[in-house]
């Protein structure tokens, strides 16, 4: 039997759908996007996601069973009850997303889980965790998040939130997050966060990709945002492997590539912390995926559901 998953990637900017077959491979000419972000309605979010469901759906080829669905969210998710209110999508508070989507495909098990934890799952599937049974996932993004693999099994928690170290708060940082928390790294150091910082230092460009020409170019106040930026996730993460002794952090999203260094940064604010060699010891390297991650861990939850708590 040729068997498909049907992955559904929802984030703060946009949705994506796509078929995924039993080895992690997005299947060609499958994949669909639409906007989201935080102006839509609720009609248009559940328009956009409506699209790409029953366009990827219409591609499965014959001779072929669609044999469950991931959706992974960006947080918060209520994962009991299949309800998503991502921070970013201000119009989608405790949506029931997973029973919506359900809907759409009769008779096929639907999993939701956190955008997070499925990213680390596709990284321990196919990309720079093989083989690491004490992982985390990171997408640094529009937002932060992140997800654990902790004794070779993906870690969700009560709720479905467990691992989104975006709202772990940094020290030295006073920035207000939407989560109410004041100086969480999604606060400092996500994309959009890093470009407002710039701008009030008198930088005067407008996106993350302005910002990583003008750190290319040595403009002084890019290079501060920037260097800020990994300083902010580095202590994050220091933080996140002193609670749990984490191996290896596994670091992707479109900002994550702002500047070829980032990461050396990030692993320069860890090595502050060599008195615990346990915390200091956490490998920080690029995620081994391309922007199909998200679609590959979505896809986890049905291909790999042995590892889904």
């Amino acid at each position: 039997m040729n068997a498909v998953a049907l992955a559904i990637d929802l984030g703060g900017t946009k949705i994506e759908a796509a078929l995924v077959d039993p080895s992690g491979v997005v299947l060609a000419g499958t994949r669909f996007r639409a906007p989201t972000g935080r102006e839509s309605s609720s009609e248009q979010l559940v328009a956009s996601a409506d699209s790409v469901v029953t366009q990827a759906l219409a591609t499965i080829p014959d001779a072929t069973t669609l044999v469950g669905v991931g959706i992974g969210s960006a947080g918060p998710i209520t994962v009991d009850r299949g309800l998503v209110s991502p921070l970013n999508l201000p119009n989608w508070r405790d949506f029931p997303l997973r029973d919506h989507v359900a809907s759409l495909v009769p008779g096929v098990p639907v999993t939701l889980r956190m955008d997070g934890e499925c990213i680390t799952m596709a990284e321990h599937w196919v990309g720079a965790g093989q083989g690491v049974d004490n992982l985390m996932g990171m997408v640094v993004s529009t937002g932060i998040g992140g997800g654990l693999i902790l004794g070779g099994m993906a870690v969700a928690g009560p709720t479905g939130n467990a691992g989104h170290i975006g709202h772990v708060e940094v020290g030295g940082f006073d920035e207000a997050c939407l989560c109410g928390g004041t100086g969480c790294v999604e606060a400092v150091a996500s994309g959009p966060n890093t470009v407002r910082w710039a701008r009030s230092q008198g930088w005067v460009g407008e996106t993350g990709e302005d910002l990583a020409a003008s750190y290319a170019a040595g403009d002084e106040i890019a290079i501060a945002a920037v260097r800020r930026s990994g300083r902010a996730i580095g202590q994050a993460i220091a933080s996140a492997t002193a609670l749990v002794d984490l191996d290896v952090v596994a670091v992707g999203g479109g900002f994550s590539h702002v500047a070829p260094d980032l990461l050396d940064m990030v692993r320069e604010a860890i090595a502050k912390r060599a008195p615990f060699a346990f915390v200091a010891k956490v490998r920080v390297i690029p995620s081994g995926l391309s922007g199909e991650g998200p679609l590959i861990g979505a896809a986890a939850l049905v291909h790999r559901a042995d590892l889904v708590a």
